[in-house]
């Protein structure tokens, strides 16, 4: 296989959860620029229409669904949009999450905080990786890639459901390697602190020197930068490559104490 053809998606169908912003957006025009066709899937369908069409200009097919992935008939509905519309399914970026993390003083919330974190980042993203699976073994190829965080093993206070949460993802990963077999390869993505909106809106000059303590790469992550290693792992260049965790964070860790 030349140079060219390990990181060529031509003809590949790829789901993009939380596609429409920040580091799903970034992977979403990486994956395209690959030359996959898209779907992005998000909360927001007016901001999933928006991405899709700045897709479309890379020369690809792109389409927006509106998609919760706390509800499973919105599950299910963008897979079989999907397979409607474009015909298959290739490549699964499980990216959409979210939770508590940094706010979990786990004297002040509740059993239901706590599960939510687990609803967000894991039981959605298996449940989706379990409905796609089967699309991708017709299809011949196939690719799940998920965000995951260096808070799944950093050790840091008022993070106990969103750290835990994240832990179980990339032990979900290398254990579901052995179930999806040769057909179907399952990965993780770590980012470390990453200039996205929800990191912008709280970072001062005070707060990014500390982060940047411990980094031997003296920046912040971009969402380009995570989205790197997202089309490594959808790529033919990763073909043996699965179970595995990707930690993309500068070389460090960015902790404030």
């Amino acid at each position: 296989m030349n140079f060219k053809e390990l990181f060529n998606l031509k003809n590949k169908v790829a789901i993009v959860t939380g596609g429409a912003n920040g580091i799903g957006k970034a992977t979403a025009l990486r994956l395209a620029q690959a030359g996959a066709d898209i779907v992005i899937a998000d909360l927001s369908l007016e901001d999933a229409q928006k991405t899709a069409q700045e897709i479309e200009k890379e020369g690809v097919k792109a389409l927006a669904v509106e998609c919760n992935i706390l509800k499973d008939n919105d599950l299910v509905n963008l897979v079989e949009t999907t397979v409607k519309e474009l015909g298959a399914i290739h490549i699964l970026i499980n990216n959409a999450g979210g939770g508590g993390g940094g706010r979990e003083n786990p004297f002040k919330i509740s059993v239901e905080d706590f599960k939510r974190d687990f609803e967000l980042n894991v039981f959605s993203a298996w449940r989706l990786s379990q409905l796609c699976v089967p699309h991708m073994k017709k299809a011949g190829y196939g690719s799940i890639v998920i965000t995951t965080s260096m808070s799944s093993i950093n050790k840091s206070p008022n993070m106990s459901g969103y750290g835990a949460s994240k832990a179980s993802v990339n032990h979900m990963v290398a254990n579901l390697a052995y179930d999806f077999g040769s057909e179907v390869r399952i990965n993780a993505v770590g980012s470390g602190a990453t200039r996205t909106h929800a990191l912008e809106t709280v970072l001062t000059p005070e707060i990014e020197e500390k982060m940047l303590a411990h980094t031997p790469i003296k920046r912040l992550g971009t969402p380009d930068d995570i989205a790197g290693a997202m089309l490594y792992f959808a790529s033919p260049i990763s073909e043996w490559v699965s179970g595995q965790t990707l930690f993309v964070n500068g070389g460090g860790i960015q902790t404030l104490d």
